[in-house]
């Protein structure tokens, strides 16, 4: 029977030490290698997915452009007839403001005139006088205007 000296049983730990080392080394890889083809998958799906989600928020954003641009259009429009609107505003009031302001004159001094004719005849009593918040009968009202005159 031979013996086995330390160098060889040195030579032995080590060489185990190294089949160990190695097999972690391998469950390592293979682990990092289908984390990297689950991370391929998922990237590739996100690309997939991203794409037509990009194409169509690009062409809502387009969309968006052109109705503000009618928008836009929309308001300057209104803009010019509101300022077309003022000057036909302004327009008429000095056609037609003078004349007016004279045709109202013209009525108010025939109406006085009118009212200056009518002073002998007693003008109608109104049917009930408020003083301070309170109606007088008419009766009352009667006596009040006898002892005034």
């Amino acid at each position: 029977m031979r013996t086995v000296s330390g160098g060889e049983v040195a030579g032995i730990l080590v060489a185990v030490f190294w089949a160990i080392l190695v097999s972690f080394l391998a469950v390592a890889l293979a682990r990092l290698a289908q984390t990297l083809r689950a991370t391929t998958k998922l990237v590739a799906d996100v690309t997939d997915q991203a794409v037509p989600l990009l194409a169509d928020a690009s062409q809502a954003v387009r969309s968006a452009q052109t109705q503000i641009d009618r928008v836009d259009a929309i308001a300057s429009d209104v803009q010019e007839v509101t300022s077309n609107a003022s000057a036909l505003s302004t327009t008429v009031a000095s056609t037609f403001g003078g004349p007016l302001v004279k045709v109202a004159a013209f009525g108010y001094g025939v109406r006085r005139a009118l009212g200056a004719r009518k002073e002998d005849v007693p003008a109608k009593t109104s049917r009930r006088t408020v003083i301070v918040g309170r109606t007088v009968p008419a009766a009352r009202r009667g006596k009040r205007n006898n002892r005034e005159k």
